[in-house]
């Protein structure tokens, strides 16, 4: 049986962009490898995970990913599986768990699958849940819950919830240079998000809460670091509403600590969540958050303690909160350090990667 000086786990991922389910995988890996494990990554051409992953010193291989049914990504798996001595396969979106997933049960060697479910969306089958993989990892409480929903027995789930590494987010070694980027003569309060720039994010709920925000604080700035396919439209908003001197498109960012450390208050008003790592990482730079109360956010967020949470799209709510957090200077820094000290117990890096590998062994304990 492997034990925790060899066991070998192969990731797979289908998706070649980059947000919070890639950036989770990484971590994953990264971590993973540090307690000992041999990491695969296979990935598509493309991939920034994969980009990123090779370039942190993870093996990384590359295979075409178009179809469902791609036999010859499935023989890809299977020679993996065998000339690695793959013992676990940890999927991670849908198109790569039914190729492993097959390609791992054809296998003669029989390794343990994990199917990591990242995301609140709805699923249109549970065949690769009920039928491929061995385990079911839910990275909140709620998508484990909305699984059971759906028919996927219980015992098949467990909640490892997504973590952050607490080493980067560190605000007393972080230095804070977005106000002189930005050109801010005065010392205005600074609201930011960071996030992948889709609609089920909300941004454009903040966009219209912004005006009744400035009525009352009339230097406030607000920043939206991240890319995506709303990019156009949010800026085409921002014109509309005259916003251009209050609020700035920064774009994808590789230096999201030092944006975090930057701003005075965290918000993400999203309609679908399922945990919030954004959320995570401002409390980890000891930021007062405002979130909504959807999917897994109230997992992380306490309302009153570390930030607040608003009904979604709730735009006159999501004003007050923001006025009342910026007025209340004192309580915001309160929420701050609450944020960091949960994050800490609860919420590192550290701590997934020894939860996931925990997992792992005792999954190929139970296999032999």
């Amino acid at each position: 049986m492997p034990t925790k000086e060899n066991i070998t786990v192969l990731h797979t991922e289908s998706s070649k962009g980059w947000g919070g389910q890639e950036v989770r995988t990484y971590r994953e890996s990264l971590g993973l490898k540090k307690l000992g494990a041999k990491i695969i990554l296979l990935c598509q051409p493309g991939s920034k995970l994969g980009e990123k992953a090779a370039a942190a010193g993870i093996d990384v291989h590359e295979c075409t990913m178009q179809k469902s049914y791609d036999f010859f990504a499935i023989n890809k798996i299977m020679g993996l599986i065998k000339n690695d001595m793959v013992d676990v396969i940890n999927t991670h979106s849908g198109r790569d768990t039914l190729l492993a997933g097959i390609a791992g049960r054809l296998s003669s060697r029989k390794p343990v699958i994990v199917r990591t479910r990242h995301l609140a969306l709805p699923i249109t089958s549970t065949f690769t849940y009920k039928c491929l993989a061995h385990k079911i990892v839910a990275v909140s409480e709620y998508v484990r819950q909305y699984l059971i929903g759906e028919g996927i027995s219980l015992n098949k789930i467990s909640a490892i919830r997504t973590c952050v590494d607490l080493t980067a987010l560190n605000p007393s070694e972080v230095k804070a240079s977005l106000r002189e980027e930005l050109g801010l003569d005065t010392d205005p309060p600074v609201v930011g998000t960071v996030s992948i720039l889709r609609r089920k994010k909300g941004h454009h709920i903040l966009l219209d809460a912004i005006p009744s925000v400035l009525r009352e604080i009339p230097d406030a700035v607000f920043v939206f670091a991240g890319n995506g396919p709303q990019e156009k439209n949010l800026s085409d908003k921002i014109k509309a509403l005259g916003l251009e001197n209050n609020v700035f498109m920064l774009g994808l960012r590789d230096d999201v600590p030092n944006i975090l450390k930057s701003i005075d208050l965290f918000v993400l008003p999203t309609l679908q969540e399922a945990l919030g790592t954004s959320f995570l990482e401002a409390m980890a730079m000891e930021k007062p958050v405002i979130g909504t109360d959807v999917g897994g956010v109230s997992e992380i967020v306490k309302d009153g303690i570390n930030g607040f949470l608003i009904k979604a799209d709730d735009v006159s709510g999501l004003a007050s909160a923001i006025i009342r957090t910026l007025r209340q200077d004192q309580r915001g820094r309160m929420m701050g350090r609450e944020g960091r000290a949960m994050v800490e117990k609860n919420f590192s890096a550290e701590k997934m990667s020894e939860e996931m590998y925990s997992l792992y062994l005792s999954l190929l304990s139970r296999s032999n």
